[in-house]
């Protein structure tokens, strides 16, 4: 049971009477929350309710006798001033939505290339701030991320790029002092299928017929370029012809557009030579591909490699998959995995280990080439034998 009095004093307290049974609560009219509870064994002490992320709570502040109710009210108006300045502070901490403005501005746009940028965007914006955006970074709990990232289960390339944002966005958290854990740890990633999707000659053929019947051929180049030198998408579309040395033949490209973050020379074939040659004569432009806005470059063909692939028939085919296209057909040809992985510009020899099992084909056609050796030399020492029954039969 609970009722108010005006003022709780030492003369309030003497006129207590205990309940029946349970406990009474007497609560103060100028403090807010501020009471004193009495039991059936006149128990006496002081107690204070409060609100907490609108979850109520009471603290007791102590027993009476042993704490007078003028040394009660200060305790109690010093508990509400920490509460509120507590509150305060909570409402002023950072949101999951400033936590990843400041990843994007501190760390993204610094160290990340801007594929990983857009990609990392996309997420956010689409994803984790309407769903988290609003919890503050302290009170973030690992059951919030397992949720989110249980609910991408049936896009699970996208749920694991997803817990490694939250992942990045929470250890700089802890180094920017705003938490002390990381609460994506632990948590697992979905199982991913590697995809070996690459174009066959013949595919390749259809792909390079509908290029040259595409009606923008600023990215037909694009594609070309891509499928002539296995380079990344990003490399490819924010080149600048400074990057070329087309007397040499090499494309130098900048440690701030690969993936490696490290400058890379590669030589280049005579057909993309001359597709550079022909584009350099009629460019008025710092890029091999100009965008809309100046001084940018073409930011995406997406609708280009879409009308291509449906003229050429090509199902199931990313962009990426053309450096795909160009690493299978070298592995396939005899070019040995290093070779490649240079080409490619791969810093770990298990990056291009994916493209292992294709070096089977030239092994398979050398052992078969011995096989028919054999059956060869066979056939002919059959061929000069002469069966011993037909002597009988002379």
């Amino acid at each position: 049971m609970a009722v108010s009095a005006s003022r709780i004093t030492e003369r309030t307290l003497r006129s207590l009477r205990p309940p029946r049974n349970g406990s009474s609560i007497l609560y103060d009219d100028e403090i807010p929350g501020f009471g004193v509870r009495i039991t059936a064994n006149s128990v006496v002490s002081f107690v204070l309710d409060y609100r907490v992320n609108s979850r109520k709570r009471r603290c007791t502040i102590g027993r009476y006798p042993d704490l007078s109710a003028a040394a009660a009210r200060q305790e109690a108006i010093q508990i509400r001033g920490s509460l509120r300045a507590g509150e305060e502070h909570h409402r002023q901490a950072p949101t999951i939505e400033v936590l990843f403005n400041d990843y994007m501005e501190r760390h993204a746009k610094i160290y990340l290339r801007p594929n990983t940028i857009r990609s990392s965007e996309g997420i956010a914006r689409n994803i984790i701030l309407p769903k988290i955006g609003h919890i503050k970074v302290a009170d973030l709990k690992r059951r919030d991320i397992e949720e989110l990232h249980r609910s991408l289960k049936d896009a699970p390339y996208q749920a694991n790029r997803l817990r490694a944002l939250l992942s990045k966005m929470m250890n700089l958290a802890k180094r920017w002092e705003w938490r002390s854990d990381n609460p994506c740890e632990g948590i697992p990633k979905f199982p991913e299928e590697k995809r070996d999707r690459w174009l066959s000659t013949q595919e390749i053929e259809r792909l390079c017929d509908a290029l040259d019947a595409h009606s923008r051929q600023s990215s037909a180049n694009a594609i070309r370029l891509m499928l002539l030198t296995g380079a990344r998408r990003g490399e490819v579309m924010s080149a600048s012809w400074e990057d070329f040395n087309l007397d040499l033949g090499i494309w130098t490209k900048p440690s701030h557009h690969t993936k490696q973050k490290r400058r890379e020379h590669v030589p280049l074939s005579p057909p993309a030579l001359r597709l550079l040659i022909a584009m350099k004569e009629s460019s008025d432009s710092d890029f091999l591909f100009p965008g809309e806005a100046a001084g940018k470059p073409l930011q995406e063909i997406k609708r280009s490699w879409s009308a291509v692939c449906k003229q050429a028939s090509l199902q199931n085919v990313r962009l990426h998959d053309l450096r795909h296209t160009y690493a299978s057909h070298l592995v396939s040809s005899g070019m040995s995995l290093p070779i490649v992985g240079r080409l490619l510009g791969h810093t770990q020899p298990q990056t291009t280990a994916r493209y292992a099992h294709l070096a089977d084909d030239p092994l398979r056609q050398a052992t078969n080439r011995f096989a028919s050796i054999v059956a060869a030399a066979r056939s002919r020492k059959r061929a000069d034998v002469i069966p011993l029954h037909r002597d009988r039969d002379a």
